[in-house]
């Protein structure tokens, strides 16, 4: 029996990449109630003609109107806060409605859950939030400062558990480099890279699913789960997708957009001082200290013994084992099945 059974879960941005991988992953568990809500009316109507199951529920809300997150809010046990401005150039462009909605969209999802009595509320971050020099990576280091906030002040026995995850790059997901760089290859136009050597941390949706799921299953209030994740250089990825399309696509270097890293940090050094090593996965506990900070004595000399961790020194994935990931996803196999 799973921690899911019977239970009523609600997914914020349930219309996106994740809430699709979700649905997918438990449609066919003993949950009892999937609520999709998002403010896209015609993702919506197109998942609803698709699923035909009477186990998904839709709402049309949006975040920024606590009013609509209240109303599909009535019931539910577990949270996934998926919903989030997620493009670098475009949060680049307008920061503010990145705040409206990363912040204080979900600091809306987070209120309402714990006014009513919601079990256990999961918030999807991004390596972009650690270290952020972008406007969506500072506005999800927001979003988690705030998530971690309540979950300190409700404390570990309270009624609602909140927590965060933070993973990097999901392979195929809506505005990647993958479906653009596949599209490119099939109408015979050159790939257009931005850096080469630029890496990035490789996970699937059903890593991205099974973290979350995790966080439900051992988090307390105010924790912060990442997972482990190899990473590859762009011509790896790039070079991998040229050989399982069989393209001649030449490889074009556009330069750096807006707001890019060279490489991604998924755990600070500072972090990484207080990161519980559970497998595949690091757990960071939220800093239970007050504001009387002239009680504290000293500071924290192994910060400067201690490396971040990011797609610059963790596990490089080949060309060949690039190729063997891309064949877990859907998306990937779907579009070779297409070009056969």
């Amino acid at each position: 029996m799973s921690i899911f059974k019977d239970k009523v879960l609600l997914i914020t941005g349930g219309t996106g990449s994740f809430g699709n991988m979700v649905l997918k992953r438990f449609l066919d568990s003993d949950i009892k109630e999937i609520r999709i809500f998002s403010r896209d009316e015609k993702k919506q109507d197109d998942m609803r003609h698709q699923l035909q199951n009477s186990k998904v529920k839709f709402y049309i809300g949006n975040v920024r109107d606590r009013s609509s997150v209240d109303d599909a809010m009535i019931g539910v046990d577990y949270v996934f806060a998926a919903a989030a401005l997620k493009q670098v150039p475009s949060c680049e462009f307008f920061p503010m409605q990145a705040v409206l909605t990363n912040v204080l969209g979900t600091n809306n999802v987070i209120e309402s859950a714990i006014e009513h009595g919601v079990k256990n509320i999961v918030v999807l971050s991004t390596d972009k939030a650690a270290y952020p020099i972008n406007a969506m990576g500072i506005s999800k280091a927001m979003m988690e400062k705030v998530a971690i906030a309540k979950g300190r002040t409700l404390g570990i026995h309270a009624a609602t558990t909140i927590c965060c995850t933070r993973y990097g790059n999901v392979m195929a997901s809506r505005g990647s480099v993958i479906p653009l760089w596949i599209e490119q290859m099939k109408e015979h136009k050159p790939i257009t890279i931005t850096d080469p050597q630029m890496t990035r941390f490789m996970m699937t949706l059903n890593d991205a699913v099974d973290l979350v799921v995790y966080a439900f299953e051992h988090g307390e209030n105010g924790d912060l789960f990442v997972q482990k994740a190899p990473a590859a250089t762009l011509d790896v990825l790039a070079l991998a997708l040229k050989e399982l399309f069989h393209s001649d696509s030449e490889i074009n270097v556009i330069g750096t957009r807006h707001g890019e890293k060279v490489y991604e940090t998924l755990v600070t050094r500072e972090e990484m001082t207080k990161a519980e090593d559970m497998g595949d996965y690091y757990r960071i506990r939220c800093d239970n200290r007050d504001l009387n900070y002239d009680k504290l004595e000293g500071g924290n000399e192994e910060i400067t013994k201690i490396e971040d961790y990011h797609s610059h020194n963790t596990r490089r994935l080949t060309v060949e084992e690039m190729k063997e990931l891309l064949m877990k996803v859907d998306y990937v196999r779907e579009c070779l099945a297409l070009n056969d």
